[in-house]
Parts: structure tokens; sequence; C-alpha cells
């Protein structure tokens, strides 16, 4: 339930990073790209359960992270500037899908599998489980790609003739985030930089961005798929082979 609640947040944060800070665009275009990613684990978390009675917990959860495995790996090849494309959009959807059916999985599960008088307990760890995930998944998403973004943003001005010492030491190289090409070219213009330079570090900013998103989404891929290992402890069995909790009666013989 963490690793799944810790990925959503962390493509929530992801992808209204790029669409609203870096294009610029605002709140509204950022909701409607989200749109068919919420849509999607809306109603895959309430159509799951039509499952329920050919897919045992075990399968369902198997399946569940291989399609969030799937979907991230898709989006970090497909990804590009525009994340109205339908590529980007059907990699959303499938994560949804994944998401949606994990959630209500998990949920039922949890349910079933604890006795009546800890009904409680369950729930305030599984409310508090949710919350800490939503927090650690966004801050270590945030981590992840400004940390990526500053490793390869150094290495390719390191490695390009066009941006010289002189140039590099008039930025603050020391504190690099996620920023406009607008606002970028502006900072340089207050610089001795030529209009070739300018355009070369706007350059160098626009593909170390997406380079970072690719990576940041691969990584996130990678936790889905070893959450795959844990879902493969869940139960086994159909709705209607669910075991009681009463004692056997005496003289019962022992079902295997």
């Amino acid at each position: 339930l963490f690793a799944v609640v810790a990925l959503e947040a962390a493509l929530n944060f992801s992808v209204p990073l790029y669409i609203q800070i870096i294009q610029g665009r605002s709140p509204i275009a950022t909701a409607i790209a989200m749109m068919p990613f919420n849509l999607t684990v809306f109603f895959s978390a309430m159509l799951i359960v039509r499952v329920y009675t050919r897919l045992t917990p075990r399968q369902i959860g198997r399946y569940g992270f291989i399609l969030c495995t799937l979907a991230l790996v898709w989006l970090a090849f497909v990804v590009r500037n525009d994340w109205t494309e339908v590529p980007v959009l059907f990699g959303l959807v499938l994560f949804g899908i994944g998401q949606g059916s994990l959630v209500t999985l998990l949920f039922n599960v949890l349910v079933t599998a604890s006795p009546k008088e800890l009904a409680g307990d369950v729930g305030s760890l599984r409310g508090t489980t949710q919350n800490l995930a939503a927090a650690v998944g966004t801050a270590l998403a945030g981590a992840l790609l400004v940390g990526l973004l500053s490793t390869i943003v150094l290495a390719r001005i390191a490695s390009n003739p066009m941006l010289p010492k002189e140039v590099q030491s008039q930025v603050d190289l020391d504190s690099i985030t996620f920023v406009t090409n607008d606002r970028l070219r502006s900072a340089m213009e207050r610089t001795t930089a030529t209009p070739q330079q300018v355009e070369a570090a706007v350059t160098v900013n626009t593909e170390a961005r997406l380079r970072a998103l690719k990576i940041g989404l691969l990584i996130m891929a990678a936790v889905a798929m070893l959450a795959i290992i844990p879902a493969g402890r869940l139960p086994n069995y159909l709705p209607g082979e669910i075991p009681s909790d009463e004692p056997p009666a005496p003289g019962a013989r022992a079902r295997r």
C-alpha cells in the first residue's frame, strides 16, 4: 500500500511540475492533462471488484504492479514536450488502471484479513500509511528530479564548448532547478553571453529537463517492479474460499 500511494504521489508531482512550471501552462491546463489518469483511477477502483470471482488478490496485485511498471517504462520512452499526445495519454491511462485496481484490492484485503475487533486499528494504520506514503513519494520525486537535473546540466555544460568558464561563472550553478526557457533566456541575457551562447544554454536546459524526467520515470518503474515481490504474499484464494475465523467443530476433519 505504501508503494502504491508513493508511486501515485510521485507521478502526480512530476507531471504537473513539467506542465505548469516548465511549460508555463495554467493550472486548468494542468488539471485537464491529468484528467485521463485521475478518471482511470476512479473507474478502475470501482470496476476491479467485478474480477474478484475470477482472479485472486495475489494475481490482481501482481498484474497491477506489472501494469504500473509497463506504464512508467512506456512514459519514459514516449514522453516529449507535450503531455496531450496520444502515446502519453495511453501511458497515463495504463498507470491509472494499475493504481486504481491496487488501491481497492489492498483495502479489501486489509478488511477481510483482519479480525473485526481490530477494524479501527487497521483503518487508522491504513490512513497513516497513505498519508506518509503521499508525503514521502512527493518529497523523493522532487529531490530525485532536481538531483538528476543538476547532474545532467553540469555534465553537459562542462562538455559544451559554447559555454566557457567565463559565462558559467556569471550563472549560479549551485542551485539548479526547473525553470522555463523564457526565464533562463532572460537570466542569460543579463550576462556577457552572446546570443549563440544563450541559445546553447537554453538547449542544454531543455534536453536536461526531459532527460531527468525520463530517468525519474524509469526509477519509479523499478520501484513498481520491486513491489511485485511483496505482492506475491497477498492471499491466493477467491472470495468463496476465504477461510473462516471460527474454530473448527469438534471431530471435524481439517481441510488442507
